[in-house]
C-alpha cells in the first residue's frame, strides 16, 4: 500500500477549518493508496482547537501537530519531516476542494512525472456584499493579476508555478526544503526552484479548487501593501531565479505614477505622456471592467471596477515598493539574511550539494519503492518508471 500525505497548515481558521477537513475527508483514494492527514496548527487561539480536536476523534487518519513558529514555510517543513508519503499534497485551509482532487493530482503525477503538480483556483466571494464580488472580479481577470495561468484559466502542460501542490517527496532531497525567511512566495520560489534545477511543474486544469478571497476591498488592499507586495523584492534578492515579469508590473505602475505626480508641475512634456498612459491604463480598465460585468452578471462592475484596478495595482506597487526599500537597506547595511538551510548561501535560497542529503527531510521513511533511483531523471524517463 502507498501513501500520500495532506499537509494543511492552519492559525486562527475556525470559519474554514472544518469544510476544509470534510472536503479532505471526503477524498477519492485511488486503489492502491492510502491517505495521512497532517493538520500543522500555529497555536491557535479563536476555537481552531477544539475544532480540530472534534475532527481527530472522529478520524483517526487526521494528525494535529503543533507549529510553533506559526508560518507556512516552517509548518510545511514540519510536515514534511513527519510525512511517509510518496508524494506530499499541500492544501490551503482557505479551500475547499472536490471528491475528484486527490485523484486527479495522483493520476496526473503518475501519468506526467513532475516535480510537482497542480491545478486551478476557483475564486469565490467570501461573504454576499459587493465588495467580496468586488474582489472576486479583481483577482480573476488578466488585467488585474497578469498571466497568472491557475488564477485565470490555462491549458494543460508545464508552468511556472501551481497553487499548493502535489510534490514527489524526492524532490525535497534534491533541493531542499521550503525557505523559511519567506512568510509569503514560499509557494512561487520553491516551485521556481524546482524549474531552475531542471525540474517540472505541471499544471492540469482538471484539478480544481474553491478558494475565498478577502471579504471586503480594505482588508485585500491591506494585505496587498503589507504582506503580498514587500515579499516580492525580497523573493528577488533571495532567489533570483524566481523573478517574474508580472510580479514587477505594479511596483513600475506605482513609481511612474508618483514620478508623473511629482515632475507634471514643472515638465509640461511629462504631463502629455502621463495623460496619453493614463487614458490607455483606463481603456484597458473599463474594457475588463464590461467582461467582468458580464461573465458575473453584475451591472455595477462597469463603474467600480475601473477604479478598483487602479487601488489595487497602485497599492500593491507601493507594497513592492517598500520592499524593494527594506531589501536596499538591509544590502547598504550589511545586514544579510540567515542561511535557510546549511549550504544554501545567504542570499541566494540554492542548495549546495552538500544540501542533498536526504536525512533531515526523513522524520519517518517514506514509502519510495527502493528500486526508484535517487538524483535527477527527465519526465519521460520516469513516466516509463511509474508504468512499469
Amino acid at each position: 500500500m502507498r501513501t500520500v500525505t495532506a499537509l494543511i497548515p492552519c492559525y486562527q481558521e475556525r470559519h474554514f477549518i472544518r469544510p476544509c477537513l470534510d472536503s479532505v475527508r471526503a477524498f477519492e483514494v485511488p486503489e492502491g493508496w492510502d491517505l495521512e492527514i497532517l493538520v500543522l496548527d500555529g497555536g491557535s487561539s479563536d476555537g481552531t482547537r477544539e475544532i480540530l480536536a472534534g475532527v481527530a476523534a472522529e478520524a483517526p487518519r487526521i494528525r494535529v501537530i503543533d507549529n510553533p513558529r506559526r508560518t507556512q514555510s516552517t509548518a510545511l517543513n514540519l510536515g514534511i519531516r513527519l510525512a511517509r508519503g510518496k508524494y506530499v499534497v499541500r492544501l490551503d485551509a482557505h479551500s475547499v476542494y472536490p471528491r475528484d482532487y486527490l485523484r486527479q493530482c495522483i493520476e496526473t503525477a503518475v501519468r506526467t512525472g513532475a516535480d510537482n503538480v497542480g491545478g486551478v483556483v476557483i475564486t469565490r466571494c467570501r461573504g454576499s456584499g459587493y465588495q467580496a464580488r468586488m474582489v472576486q472580479a479583481l483577482t480573476t481577470h488578466w488585467f488585474g493579476v497578469g498571466n497568472s495561468g491557475f488564477r485565470i484559466g490555462a491549458r494543460e502542460g508545464p508552468a511556472d508555478t501551481v497553487p499548493y501542490g502535489c510534490f514527489r517527496r524526492d524532490v525535497f532531497e534534491r533541493i531542499g526544503l521550503f525557505d523559511e525567511r519567506l512568510v509569503r512566495a514560499q509557494d512561487y520560489e520553491f516551485n521556481r526552484r524546482i524549474l531552475a534545477s531542471g525540474g517540472t511543474v505541471w499544471l492540469n486544469p482538471a484539478i480544481r479548487l474553491d478558494y475565498y478571497q478577502q471579504p471586503d476591498l480594505l482588508r485585500f488592499l491591506r494585505k496587498q501593501l503589507l504582506l503580498e507586495g514587500p515579499y516580492i523584492p525580497y523573493m528577488w534578492h533571495l532567489a533570483p531565479y524566481a523573478f517574474a515579469p508580472r510580479h514587477a508590473v505594479t511596483g513600475l505602475f506605482s513609481l511612474g505614477t508618483l514620478l508623473g505626480l511629482a515632475l507634471a508641475p514643472v515638465a509640461p512634456g511629462v504631463t502629455v505622456v502621463a495623460a496619453a498612459l493614463a487614458a490607455l491604463y483606463l481603456g484597458l480598465a473599463f474594457t475588463a471592467a464590461v467582461q467582468q460585468a458580464v461573465r458575473y452578471r453584475c451591472a455595477p462592475h462597469i463603474i467600480g471596477l475601473p477604479a478598483a484596478f487602479a487601488l489595487f495595482h497602485f497599492v500593491h506597487g507601493l507594497g513592492v515598493l517598500l520592499g524593494v526599500i527594506r531589501v536596499a537597506t538591509a544590502w547598504a547595511t550589511g545586514r544579510s539574511p540567515p542561511e535557510p538551510w546549511p549550504g544554501a548561501g545567504a542570499t541566494r535560497a540554492w542548495p549546495r550539494p552538500q544540501a542533498l542529503r536526504t536525512e533531515p527531510v526523513d522524520g519517518h521513511p517514506s514509502d519510495r519503492s527502493s528500486d526508484e533511483p535517487d538524483g535527477r531523471v527527465t519526465v519521460a524517463s520516469r513516466r516509463s518508471q511509474e508504468d512499469a
